[in-house]
C-alpha cells in the first residue's frame, strides 16, 4: 500500500490507550488519508485523548459499537473503507475474570462482525488489508527461560486472553477460508501517556500522588516485558504499510522487568518528581492476593519485525517512564476526570458537545 495515495481507513478502538496514539499518529503524517476512528466511548475510551487532532480536516470521530452488526454494515457500505485497523476490545484481566461474557461479545463477535463487513470491501479492492491488533497473552505463561515467537501455540490462561485467542484465530480463518487479506500482530504490556489509570504504571502513579497503597500480586515476581506506547504505534504504522499479508509480528520492547524490581524503580522516581526523600514511595508498597490465573511471565521474541521491517525501540524504559510520569503531572485534569466517579456522564457529554 503505497503511503500517499488517497485512502480511508477505519480505526477501531481510536478513543483508547493504544488507539488514540495510532490515530494521532495516522492523521498527523499521512494527509492524503482519511481517518475514521469508530469508538463505543466505554469508560477506557476517551476524546480527551484526541483534542489536538479532533479538527484536523482528514480525521472523523463516528461513535457505535463494534457487536452490533447492522450498524457496522451499514458503516462499511457508506464509506467502503481502504483499509480497517482494529483496536477495539475489552482488555483488562481481572474485568474479565469478573465478567467474561462481555469479553466474549467484544472480542470475539465484535471481531467477527467486522471481518464479515470487510468481506465485500476485500473483494473490490485488491489493496484492502484487515490488520488486528492482539496481545502475548494469548500464548499462556513463560518459565524462567525462552520467549513468545510467532510460531508459539496458543495457551490462554483467562478469560481476556481466551477471548483475544479466539479473535486472532477467526481472522486467520477468515484469510484462509474467504481469501481476507489480513496481518495479525501480538504485542507486550503497554505503557505511556492517555493509559486509563487502571493499569499498573498509570495505577501507581496515581496511588503515589495521592499516598495510597500500591498493590502488588503476589510475590511480585510476575514478569513482564515493556512497550512504550509511542513505539508501538510507529510499529502498527510500519506493519500497516510494509508488513506481509497473511503473516503475524510479535511487537516487545526488548524490556523484561519482574513487578517489583519495576515498582521499586517507579518509585524511586516518583520521589525524584516530588522531591521526597529516596525510599518515601517505596513504603506504600503492599503485597496483595493474587489472582486466579495469573501468568508468571510474558516474554516477546521482536526479532522478526526488527529483522524484516526495521523497527526497534526508540526509548529505554527509564526514559519511557519519566515521560509517562511527566504526561500524567502536566494532565491532572486528565486523570482526576477518569478517576472521578462520574467519568461515564463525562463522556456522554464530552460526545455531544464533540457533534454539537
Amino acid at each position: 500500500m503505497e503511503k500517499q495515495t488517497p485512502k480511508k481507513i477505519l480505526i477501531t478502538g481510536g478513543a483508547g490507550f493504544i488507539g488514540s496514539h495510532v490515530v494521532r499518529r495516522f492523521v498527523s503524517r499521512y494527509n492524503n488519508y482519511t481517518i475514521y476512528n469508530l469508538d463505543a466511548l466505554t469508560y477506557a475510551g476517551n476524546l480527551e485523548n484526541l483534542i489536538d487532532v479532533e479538527d484536523a480536516p482528514n480525521y472523523q470521530f463516528i461513535k457505535g459499537d463494534i457487536t452490533d452488526s447492522e450498524f457496522i454494515n451499514e458503516l462499511f457500505s457508506k464509506y467502503k473503507f481502504d483499509g480497517v485497523i482494529h483496536l477495539a476490545a475489552e482488555s483488562h484481566v481481572d474485568r474479565s475474570i469478573s465478567d467474561p461474557m462481555s469479553f466474549v461479545r467484544t472480542n470475539v463477535l465484535g471481531t467477527v462482525n467486522l471481518l464479515n463487513a470487510s468481506l465485500s470491501l476485500a473483494r473490490n479492492n485488491k489493496d484492502f488489508l484487515f490488520y488486528h491488533i492482539s496481545t502475548d497473552e494469548v500464548f499462556g505463561s513463560l518459565g524462567e527461560h525462552g520467549f513468545f515467537t510467532e510460531e508459539t501455540a496458543y495457551d490462554p490462561n483467562s478469560p481476556y486472553s481466551a477471548s483475544k485467542a479466539s479473535s486472532d484465530h477467526f481472522v486467520r480463518a477468515y484469510g484462509e477460508t474467504y481469501g481476507l487479506p489480513f496481518v495479525v500482530s501480538n504485542c507486550s504490556n503497554n505503557y505511556g501517556p492517555n493509559q486509563f489509570p487502571e493499569k499498573l504504571i498509570p495505577l501507581f502513579i496515581h496511588n503515589i500522588i495521592q499516598n495510597k497503597a500500591l498493590p502488588v500480586y503476589g510475590d511480585g515476581n510476575y514478569t513482564r516485558d515493556w512497550l512504550f506506547v509511542k513505539d508501538h504505534a510507529r510499529a502498527i504504522d510500519l506493519i500497516f504499510h510494509e508488513g506481509e499479508k497473511g503473516e503475524t509480528y510479535n511487537v516487545g520492547g526488548f524490556n523484561e522487568w519482574k513487578n517489583i524490581h519495576l515498582t521499586r524503580l517507579l518509585c524511586g522516581l516518583m520521589d525524584e518528581k516530588l522531591h521526597r526523600e529516596e525510599g518515601t514511595s517505596a513504603k506504600l508498597i503492599t503485597f496483595v492476593k493474587d489472582r486466579p490465573g495469573h501468568d508468571v511471565r510474558y516474554a516477546i521474541d521482536a526479532s522478526k519485525i526488527n529483522r524484516n521491517l526495521g523497527w526497534e525501540p526508540s526509548v529505554t524504559f527509564e526514559e519511557g517512564l519519566k515521560e509517562t510520569i511527566d504526561w500524567y503531572f502536566d494532565n491532572q485534569q486528565w486523570l482526576d476526570h477518569v478517576t472521578s466517579g462520574d467519568y461515564r456522564e463525562y463522556y456522554q457529554k464530552q460526545y455531544q458537545e464533540h457533534n454539537s
